[in-house]
């Protein structure tokens, strides 16, 4: 039974929830400044251990990041995290980092802790001084990933939990017993698997923190939906049911729902129709608080959805352009660059993400979109957030052993060894990789070079025209939030 505090969290999301971007560009600067600012700030909760591990490796310079590991509630974990990744001098030039582990269907206890603190130390930033409202973001898809960032997101103390990408129906019972201190269990899809061939997932709080006895605040949750009809399926089920919605249109930057119809126009571009665009009327009939997203970033598309029914907007392309954004200063001013003089695009791209969802690409010299022919990025799989664990032919197998991993933006010639189809690697780009460059994190290469960065941005630009237009020197996230947040009635 969800508590009564649960109910009445959803009353504390503001009328504007700023985006959770991929890695971190939502940062947890960005989603304290937010939250400071009277919004909803979120961080990203991709890749939580890569932002710690790669962060502590870089000399952690203002000592942010030891701060949040020296509050995490196992110091024991804490001082062997900091011992094995901190470098006080930082990395050498032409030095790679230093690898961490991955999380699989094993969930090995060491990979899975330094996960949660990994989200433990984003969250915990983005919430110090201040009283307002931090969520996190999680995509669905990931799903090896979920337990182990929410436990650590709900340690730290989260308000709001936002997952994607997906359907993500076990979320509010997997929220429910994290919040008890119970262990959890999730079935993980695994491709080619018989449909009696379960695969699970298991993280027990207790274990995962060196404690008896472990009770956590359950955070509010938001499923982040592109129609009203999946909105609907939810909501059948307390056990499914989400505390509210925000409803992402077609135009939102990042990983888009695919079209009803799959079609693309000359360029290749994914193609939208009236279809595909969101019944608002039909998503405030279920009667369930919602936000919308997807070019609702200036003052009036606010006031319009606020007069359809909607609780407010959410935002993502005007605060990854802000200054407490994640990406690095120098891709930032470019973009604003090609915004300001007419020359920016935006591509949605049916083929560059690996989860087979179409990906909004920004279009920008020195990034990966801006490769010719013949000198693409070399592929090397050595993330692994977007893999998909598949059963081996042949295995014969219901246990985890029968299963591999494999990603179709991985060597082509890796991929069909594991049974990919070859038309899959067609045109994949290598998100990990590329989003982790935009923030300066980029892996060093085998040659001493660095990855170049993949950028993401919403289609609907007319925001970013207007805060241009207002701040032409660039803008920070409480100017963002100050400039559609509607006066106090």
């Amino acid at each position: 039974m969800r508590s009564a505090a649960t109910a009445a969290g959803i009353d504390r999301v503001p009328v504007v929830i700023q985006g959770g971007m991929g890695v971190g560009v939502s940062g947890w600067r960005l989603a304290g400044a937010v939250a400071r600012s009277g919004g909803l700030g979120v961080v990203s909760g991709v890749a939580p251990e890569l932002l710690l591990t790669r962060g502590l490796q870089d000399g952690d310079v203002d000592g942010h990041l030891r701060r949040a590991v020296a509050a995490y509630p196992d110091p024991e974990f804490a001082a062997s995290t900091l011992e094995r990744y901190f470098r006080p001098e930082g990395r050498p030039a032409g030095r790679p980092y230093r690898p961490f582990p991955k999380l699989d269907l094993h969930q090995k206890i060491e990979a899975v802790r330094l996960v949660a603190l990994g989200a433990f130390a984003q969250v915990w930033l983005a919430k110090h001084g201040h009283r307002g409202v931090v969520g996190i973001n999680l995509l669905e898809k990931v799903q090896m990933w979920t337990p182990a960032t929410l436990l650590g997101a709900m340690i730290a103390g989260v308000d709001v939990v936002l997952v994607g990408a997906g359907v993500p129906s076990r979320l509010p019972r997997l929220l429910d017993c994290l919040a008890a201190g119970e262990q959890v269990s999730l079935p993980v899809d695994v491709e080619g698997a018989p449909a009696d061939d379960h695969h699970v997932i298991s993280l027990d709080p207790r274990r995962v923190l060196n404690r008896d006895d472990v009770t956590l605040e359950r955070p509010t949750f938001l499923a982040i939906v592109s129609t009203h009809v999946l909105a609907a399926y939810l909501q059948r089920d307390e056990a499914t049911a989400a505390d509210g919605f925000v409803v992402e249109g077609f135009t939102a930057g990042g990983h888009n729902a695919p079209p009803r119809r799959r079609e693309v126009d000359a360029s290749g571009q994914t193609l939208y129709g009236d279809r595909d665009r969101v019944d608002v009327g039909k998503m405030a009939a279920l009667g369930v608080p919602f936000w919308l997203a997807g070019g609702y970033g200036t003052p009036a598309h606010v006031a319009e959805a606020i007069a359809e029914g909607a609780r407010g907007v959410q935002i993502g392309t005007p605060f990854a352009l802000s200054r407490e954004s994640g990406l690095r200063p120098e891709l930032r001013q470019q973009m604003l660059d090609g915004i300001a003089d007419g020359s920016a695009q935006v591509r949605t791209d049916p083929l560059a993400s690996p989860t087979g969802f179409p990906f909004k690409v920004f279009q920008a010299a020195g990034t990966v979109a801006d490769l010719p022919d013949g000198a693409q990025r070399e592929r090397l799989c050595d993330l692994g957030y977007l893999r998909t664990p598949y059963a081996r032919a042949g295995s014969g197998s219901a246990s985890d052993s029968g299963v591999g991993y494999r990603c179709p933006a991985e060597p082509v010639e890796a991929y069909l060894r594991k049974g990919g189809v070859a038309q899959d690697t067609v045109g994949r780009m290598c998100l990990c990789n590329g989003l982790s460059a935009a923030i300066g994190l980029g892996q060093t290469t085998r040659d001493g070079g660095t990855e170049p960065a993949l950028l993401t941005l919403g289609a609907d630009l007319e925001a970013v025209r207007g805060l241009l237009a207002r701040f032409p020197g660039g803008w920070s996230a409480s100017d963002v939030v100050q400039w559609v947040t509607p006066p106090a009635s």
